[in-house]
């Protein structure tokens, strides 16, 4: 399809009320008329394509997906979170075996429900189906102000002081120079996810490379210093050991934020080829694969650095190379910035489509729901979230949000893995083409329980805030969800702005029929 026949579609498509629509409905678009439905019927009896997102992703993309969204810069910058709440190298490295198994557990528990809910949108599609609206709104509501643009902002950050930090080697980078390249790195990665779907796949299979590449050299670098004798900072591994509840609870957040975005594959469900094969295999590559590479780089660490120097470190890997690669140390800077600019291009393509899932269900603007017509992209979810994040960039202390993220994030991970359980019970002869057993949800529930209550007594202030978050969501759903007899006023506005996007970005409904 030619652009100027792009142009004429889209023209006859939001422009030409008079002509029947062979795109979509202005009505449908707008909310005010029957909407998509009406139109796919009218389109199915004919021959013509339709315009929706494309199964592009493959076994190595989906491995690649999900390896570059956990490995981000937390095993290079704050591996010190699990020693401090730990106290001990020993309990530490047991807290990153059992995480890297938990959220094994998870992945697995997941690919039943990817598989049995063959949607994209992750959680949001999980909660969904098995509790209602109201709480799966709840958790899009946070993910899209909270959770995800703020996540998204630090690893541009990061991203930012490591490229920068060669030009200022002896102090900081400036605060407005680190902020505008987090700005510039964002937007570009927008561009690429934009553009083509093949294109974000590629950056994220190469970058993928690059930060395995950095944690081999980092492992077989410890490896060697333990095979010349040097094993006095481990001689001791149990020493200081915290076994206080709460802070074996805080220390496991600290290994699980490592391993975060586990579940980041089952967003894009509907974009993966064979994705009852596909998913769980990419899961079973991908895991094992995380765990062994974070378990013997954090024993590398050990080996190489001294319990004060890892904790007093604001940066694990700079320091370790510093102190063992000499002329080649600017290498661990480079391969930070290259492992968050991977981390943030997969977490840029794969969040996109939970926004793009809410407002296909209706809970969010219709306009986050188009599609490019070339494209076949969700352009308008991703100019949205590129948009937050860029607002996120202006907080000065936008790392103190992570404190309050950790326990939403377990919050609502807990909520999905019970919606598995109670799924199991009320559509017990659901296809399920991967059915785990039951023992695993059952473990990772109890587990997530522990992980959401015990903190309570601990940080009571970050559980208060993190619950503020999601309370916050419920006057916003009644009024602009459950409330169905809004202002015309309102209804108009809406539209009137779903169809500035729509001329905007080029885009229409999903499964728009065109000739």
């Amino acid at each position: 399809m030619s652009k100027q026949e792009a142009g004429s579609i889209m023209e006859s498509a939001i422009v030409n009320e008079k002509t029947p629509l062979r795109v979509m409905d202005r009505d449908a678009l707008t909310g005010n008329g029957p909407g998509g439905d009406d139109v796919d019927a009218a389109a199915a009896s004919g021959s013509t394509p339709s315009i929706k997102l494309k199964k592009e992703l493959g076994l190595l993309d989906g491995v690649a997906m999900i390896v570059g969204v956990i490995i981000g810069s937390g095993i290079f910058v704050s591996p010190k979170g699990v020693l401090q709440y730990a106290g001990s190298v020993g309990l530490g490295l047991i807290v990153w075996v059992l995480s890297g198994m938990l959220s094994m557990i998870g992945a697995l528990c997941y690919a039943e429900l990817g598989t049995m809910i063959p949607k994209s949108g992750g959680d949001y599609a999980y909660i969904s189906e098995a509790f209602g609206a109201l709480p799966a709104f709840l958790y899009l509501w946070v993910a899209l102000f909270v959770i995800v643009p703020t996540g998204n902002a630090i690893t541009a950050l990061t991203f930012a002081q490591y490229i920068l930090q060669p030009a200022w080697p002896t102090c900081e980078p400036p605060y407005a120079a680190v902020r505008l390249v987090a700005a510039l790195v964002t937007s570009l990665l927008t561009v690429i996810n934009c553009y083509n779907v093949k294109w974000a796949t590629r950056v994220q299979d190469i970058f993928t490379g690059t930060k395995i590449l950095a944690l081999v050299i980092i492992i077989l670098a410890g490896l060697w210093m333990l095979a010349t004798g040097h094993t006095e900072n481990i001689s001791n591994p149990m020493v200081d050991t915290n076994l206080e509840p709460g802070y074996i609870a805080l220390s496991f957040y600290s290994g699980l934020f490592s391993y975060s975005g586990w579940n980041y594959l089952n967003f894009v469900t509907e974009e993966l080829k064979e994705p009852y094969k596909n998913l769980p295999r990419a899961i079973a590559i991908s895991m094992p694969l995380v765990t062994t590479i974070y378990v013997l780089a954090n024993i590398a660490y050990f080996v190489v650095l001294s319990k004060d120097e890892l904790l007093s470190s604001t940066a694990v890997a700079v320091t370790f190379g510093d102190k063992l690669l000499g002329v080649m140390s600017w290498t661990m800077p480079f391969f930070v910035a290259c492992s968050t600019f991977g981390a943030l291009n997969g977490a840029i393509f794969a969040s996109a489509r939970l926004f793009f899932v809410g407002a296909r269900q209706g809970h969010l603007p219709k306009a986050i729901a188009l599609i490019h017509i070339d494209q076949f992209t969700p352009v308008p979810s991703l100019v949205f979230l590129c948009i937050i994040t860029l607002v996120l960039l202006i907080i000065e202390d936008i790392y103190s949000l992570i404190n309050y993220l950790s326990f939403v994030e377990a919050l609502f991970t807990t909520l999905s893995v019970t919606g598995l359980l109670w799924l199991r019970y009320k559509w017990p002869d659901a296809e399920r083409p991967i059915k785990v057993q039951i023992i695993f949800p059952i473990i990772f529930f109890i587990i997530c329980l522990f992980l959401v209550t015990v903190p309570c007594y601990v940080k009571p202030w970050e559980v208060s805030i993190g619950l503020s978050f999601i309370v916050s969501g419920i006057p916003m759903y009644l009024i602009f969800i459950y409330w169905k007899n809004k202002p015309i006023w309102l209804a108009k506005a809406s539209g009137s702005f779903n169809l500035l996007c729509a001329k905007m970005f080029k885009c229409v409904m999903e499964d728009a029929k065109y000739e």
